[in-house]
């Protein structure tokens, strides 16, 4: 946004000061990343700049890191863990999120307070306090170290994700929308249907999206809870870097901020879509 003419020199100042500032903490954050992406191509199995790649010598550089991930059983099962891992989780954690929020939106709902608070508590409890929690109680009830453990693990994270986005949503809802559907004949059912879920499918869209990415990432819990067939990408990564140190760790990294980046593009386009509903201006 230019700055008007009338401006005074002082916020001019601050104008440009505060584009710098803006600037550094995005170099600060972004950095890191930058970093890593070519670093994923190089040659040689190290993880500093060779003067080849410096010099920008095509030698230098390589796709055989990437070749490695794709090819090799470990990483491929630790793929396979994941998908699978994440999108049970997120079905769950959107069934479980969406029928919460709308209990939580109605108006005659007693201590709404109360259970919004205990519904996000994944949120705010430490998470290795969670992990060593789920660890003992899962435990007790026999589903530590399979996938059904780590799933339900997986979806008790992501679950306050899709409470707060289907409530954000409902915030701006016309309940007269259901008394009219039920005055024209339309039982519960279809009315959730037919009238509720399109106005906020955004927003439950948004929550799975979320709780896919909690899962996806995920590394403590699965620790506690899952064994070595339940082992996850970020799993294989942190043992990888514990282990052996290899660039494929590089590699992965890099997809996975392409996978992010394609997540956090579809939340937005999302976003936009819901206030668009909502009759809320993007911006």
């Amino acid at each position: 946004m230019p700055l008007p003419i009338y401006a005074t020199p002082l916020e001019k100042a601050w104008h440009y000061t505060y584009r710098v500032i803006c600037a550094a903490i995005f170099i600060f954050l972004i950095g890191p990343i930058f970093v890593i992406i070519p670093l994923s191509f190089n040659e040689l199995p190290y993880f500093t700049f060779t003067p080849e790649m410096l010099a920008l010598d095509p030698a230098g550089y390589s796709t055989k890191w990437y070749r490695e991930f794709f090819t090799e059983d470990s990483w491929q099962a630790a793929v396979r863990n994941s998908l699978v891992i994440g999108v049970f989780a997120t079905l769950i954690s959107t069934f479980l999120g969406t029928l919460a929020a709308l209990g939580l939106s109605r108006s005659e709902m007693p201590f709404k307070s109360g259970f919004m608070a205990l519904l996000i508590s994944p949120m705010i409890v430490p998470l290795i306090i969670s992990a060593t929690g789920m660890y003992f109680f899962y435990t007790r009830m026999g589903i530590s170290s399979t996938h059904l453990g780590v799933i339900v693990a997986h979806a008790a994270l992501g679950t306050p994700f899709v409470v707060i986005t289907v409530t954000a949503t409902l915030v701006g809802f016309d309940h007269s929308l259901i008394r009219a559907a039920a005055s024209l004949g339309a039982n519960p059912v279809e009315t959730f249907f037919k009238v509720t879920m399109p106005l906020i499918l955004p927003g439950i869209v948004s929550g799975a999206l979320f709780a896919f990415i909690t899962s996806f990432d995920e590394v403590v819990v699965v620790l506690f809870v899952g064994s070595v067939d339940q082992r996850t990408i970020p799993w294989k990564m942190f043992s990888g870097i514990r282990e052996e140190i290899r660039p494929t760790i590089l590699a992965v990294a890099t997809l996975l901020v392409c996978v992010s980046v394609l997540l956090l593009t579809t939340l937005e386009l999302l976003r936009r879509r819901n206030e668009r509903l909502r009759g809320i201006r993007a911006s």
